[in-house]
C-alpha cells in the first residue's frame, strides 16, 4: 500500500488559474468513463482560456463569504472545492454552507484528498455558524455520491440545468402557444354566445 501524500491546504488566488483549468480538464476527461448518463453534464463544460479563468477566479474570490480551498501535494494543485455561505431560504436566517466543485485529480483519488477538503469546508462552515452543509455534485458522479452518502449526506433537492438560449426559446414557444390557445377558446366562446343570442332572438312561428 502506497503512503498517503502530504496534503497542504490553502486558499486559491488569481495566479492559480492555469493550474485550476488543468485540474478541471483532467477531471472532465476522467468523467468520460462514467457512461452515457454523463453526457448532459459534459455538454455544459467548456474549457476556458487562461485570461477568462483568471477573471472568473478573481470575480468569485471577490464575493463575500465565498472561498475556494485548494489541496496541494508537492507544490501541485491536486484538488479543490468551493465554499459559499448562504441562508436556507431568503426569508429566514438559518445559515448554510454550500459546497460545490469537489474536484480531485484522478491520480490522487482514494488518498484522502476529498476528505481533507471537506474537513476544511466543515471548519469554515462552523466558523460562520452554519447549521447545515449542502453539497452539490454532478448527477453522473457515482463515486462522490456514494462517498457523501456514506458519511451521512442525504438527498434534499435535484438540480436541473439548461442553456439560457434554449430556455428562452422554449418558454417563448410555450407562451405563444398559450396565447394562441387562449385566443381560440375566446373565439369559440364568443361564437357560442352569439349563437345562443340568435336562438333567443329568433321569432316564433
Amino acid at each position: 500500500m502506497s503512503a498517503r501524500p502530504q496534503i497542504v491546504l490553502r486558499d486559491a488566488v488569481r495566479e492559480d488559474a492555469n493550474a485550476l483549468v488543468a485540474l478541471w480538464a483532467e477531471c472532465f476527461d476522467a468523467s468520460r468513463d462514467e457512461g452515457s448518463e454523463a453526457f448532459t453534464q459534459q455538454s455544459l463544460w467548456r474549457q476556458p482560456g487562461l485570461a477568462e479563468a483568471a477573471a472568473a477566479l478573481e470575480l468569485n474570490l471577490s464575493r463575500p463569504d465565498k472561498r475556494v480551498i485548494l489541496a496541494v501535494v508537492d507544490d501541485e494543485i491536486v484538488g479543490a472545492t468551493v465554499c459559499d455561505i448562504s441562508t436556507l431560504t431568503p426569508i429566514n436566517l438559518t445559515r448554510i454552507l454550500i459546497v460545490t466543485e469537489i474536484q480531485v485529480s484522478p491520480r490522487f483519488r482514494r488518498k484522502s484528498v476529498a476528505l481533507t477538503l471537506l474537513s476544511a469546508a466543515a471548519s469554515y462552515g462552523e466558523e460562520h455558524n452554519c447549521e447545515i452543509v449542502v453539497a452539490a455534485i454532478p448527477a453522473h458522479s457515482r463515486e462522490p455520491h456514494r462517498y457523501l452518502t456514506k458519511i451521512g449526506f442525504n438527498q434534499i433537492a435535484v438540480l436541473r440545468a439548461i442553456q439560457s438560449t434554449k430556455l428562452r426559446s422554449r418558454l417563448s414557444t410555450k407562451v405563444t402557444n398559450s396565447r394562441d390557445t387562449g385566443k381560440l377558446i375566446a373565439v369559440r366562446r364568443t361564437l357560442r354566445r352569439r349563437q345562443g343570442e340568435a336562438r333567443v332572438a329568433r321569432p316564433r312561428s
